[in-house]
């Protein structure tokens, strides 16, 4: 069975600041702690928890713990240093043919 890829995301990278747009933690910032491109999902940082219960370990570990749940992509908004707000993404070729994203409303480049 084909699956299709989507290229979702692919503005997205681990580390960038975001704001959430939509769900139970919207008007929120936060740090993307991890990316799952194949599900189009974020993991962003001190947002979006979600109860785990664990089996206790070989030390006796165990319990209800708290951990950061995933966000979908479509609900989160790539941030801006300088705007200070969320942005739409643009890409541009440098002269020594580096593909940077840029932000659309102040046209400052977002990659290091």
């Amino acid at each position: 069975m084909l699956r299709k890829l989507n290229m979702h995301g692919k503005h997205l990278k681990k580390g960038d600041m975001v704001m959430v747009i939509g769900g139970k933690e919207k008007g929120k910032t936060g740090k993307i702690l991890n990316v799952v491109k194949k599900k189009n999902r974020v993991v962003v940082e001190k947002l979006n928890f979600m109860k785990k219960h664990q089996r206790p370990d070989a030390q006796g570990k165990g319990g209800i713990v708290e951990k950061e749940g995933s966000i979908h992509i479509s609900n989160v908004m790539l941030m801006c240093n300088k705007c200070n707000t969320g942005i739409r993404v643009g890409y541009r070729s440098l002269e020594d043919g580096k593909n940077v994203r840029v932000c659309k409303r102040c046209n400052e480049i977002l990659d290091d």
